[in-house]
C-alpha cells in the first residue's frame, strides 16, 4: 500500500528556484551598473545606494514586526532589490532625508499596504521615485555631471541630462543640428559618460546584467525587447519625418532610463503580465507611452510614468489575454 499513486491538484510543475534565489540573481545583474555609477559619481553613489537599501530593509522589518505582526521576510531579497532600484532612479547628490522618504513610500505605501510581496499592483521603487519627483522636483532634477571616483557628495557639479537638453532646445526653437554639440556622442552614452540618475548612465553595464538575467532564466526576452523595440520603431518614424526636430532611435534608447526600465523595472514578476503575448503588448505599451511623454509631455523622461500606467492594465491582461487551455476544443467556422 506504500506505493499507492497520490493524485493532487495542479500545478504539477516544480522548480528549484526560490524568491530568494531570483532576487539575489537580480542583485548580481545590477552590480555592473552599480560599480559603473560609483566609478562616475564617486561617494555620492555609495551614500545614496546605502541609505536607500538600509531604509527599505528597515521599514519592511518594522512594518512586518510591529504593524502587521507577521513573520519578517527581509531575507528574501525583495526589499534589497527595491532599495537598489530606487537608488538607481535618483541623482547621486540627493539629500539623505529625501532618499529615506522615498524608501518609506516604496515599502510602506506601495508594497506593504497591499499585503507585501506578491500583492502590490505597482512597482514599489517607481512609486517612490514618482512621489519624490512630484514632491521634490528641484532636488530630483539636479543631475551631477560624471566626475570620477573621487567626486564628492555635496559638491558635485550639476548639469542637464541629454534628454533635457534636447527637450528644452526644441522648445526654444533650436534644431537638433544646433544642439548636437551640447549632448554626448552615442559612444559616450553607451559607456555612461553623461549626466543622469545612477542606473541610467551606462548602457553597456545594463546590457551585461540583461544577458545574465536571460542566461539564468530569471526573465524572458519578451518585455525588454518589446519595450526597446517599440521605442526604436516609434522614434525612427518621427526621426524620418523630421530629423531636425526628433532625435534618432539610438539616442532615445541610450539616453535616459529606457534600458533600466525595460530590463529591471518592467520585468518585475508581480507587476508584469503572466503570459508571453500579454508581455509583448505590455512592453509595447510602455515603449509607446515613454516616447509620447518624452516628445509631447511636460517631462523630458517618461519611463517611470509609462511603466506605472501599464502596471494598472496588468490585471485586465491577465484576465482576458490567456493562452489556449490544453485540450480545449477549437471550433472551426
Amino acid at each position: 500500500m506504500s506505493n499507492i499513486l497520490k493524485i493532487s491538484l495542479s500545478p504539477h510543475s516544480h522548480s528549484p528556484e526560490t524568491t530568494r534565489k531570483l532576487m539575489f540573481g537580480v542583485v548580481i545583474a545590477l552590480l555592473p551598473a552599480l560599480l559603473t555609477s560609483v566609478f562616475y559619481f564617486g561617494y555620492g553613489a555609495i551614500i545614496v545606494t546605502s541609505v536607500s537599501v538600509a531604509s527599505c530593509l528597515l521599514f519592511e522589518y518594522l512594518i512586518q514586526r510591529f504593524v502587521l505582526r507577521k513573520p519578517v521576510s527581509i531575507t528574501d531579497g525583495s526589499a534589497l532589490v527595491t532599495g537598489l532600484l530606487l537608488a538607481f532612479n535618483v541623482p547621486s547628490n540627493l539629500p539623505v532625508f529625501i532618499v529615506i522618504i522615498g524608501s518609506f513610500v516604496s515599502i510602506a505605501i506601495a508594497k506593504m499596504t497591499f499585503g507585501g510581496l506578491g500583492n502590490n499592483p505597482f512597482n514599489p521603487a517607481l512609486v517612490g521615485r514618482v512621489f519624490m519627483l512630484i514632491s521634490f522636483p528641484v532636488q530630483m532634477t539636479s543631475w551631477p555631471v560624471p566626475g570620477g571616483f573621487g567626486t564628492g557628495y555635496t559638491d558635485a557639479i550639476t548639469g542637464a541630462t541629454p534628454l533635457a537638453i534636447i527637450k528644452e532646445g526644441i522648445k526654444n526653437g533650436e534644431s537638433l543640428s544646433q544642439l548636437v554639440t551640447q549632448i554626448p556622442t552615442p559612444a559616450q552614452m553607451f559607456l555612461g559618460k553623461m549626466g543622469g540618475s545612477l542606473g541610467e548612465v551606462a548602457a553597456v553595464a545594463l546590457l551585461i546584467g540583461f544577458i545574465y538575467l536571460l542566461v539564468r532564466k530569471i526573465i524572458t526576452w519578451h518585455v525588454p525587447v518589446s519595450v526597446i523595440g517599440s521605442v526604436a520603431v516609434f522614434t525612427a518614424i518621427l526621426w524620418l519625418i523630421n530629423p531636425e526636430k526628433y532625435a534618432s532611435p539610438m539616442f532615445h534608447i541610450l539616453a535616459g532610463g529606457v534600458l533600466l526600465g525595460a530590463i529591471f523595472m518592467a520585468t518585475d514578476y508581480v507587476t508584469s503580465p503572466m503570459n508571453h503575448r500579454s508581455q509583448i503588448i505590455y512592453g509595447c505599451g510602455i515603449g509607446i507611452l515613454t516616447v509620447i511623454i518624452r516628445v509631447w509631455g511636460a517631462y523630458p523622461e517618461g519611463v517611470s510614468f509609462a511603466i506605472l500606467i501599464m502596471n494598472a492594465f496588468v490585471p485586465l491582461m491577465n484576465a482576458y489575454i490567456k493562452p489556449r487551455r490544453f485540450g480545449e476544443e477549437v471550433k472551426n467556422g
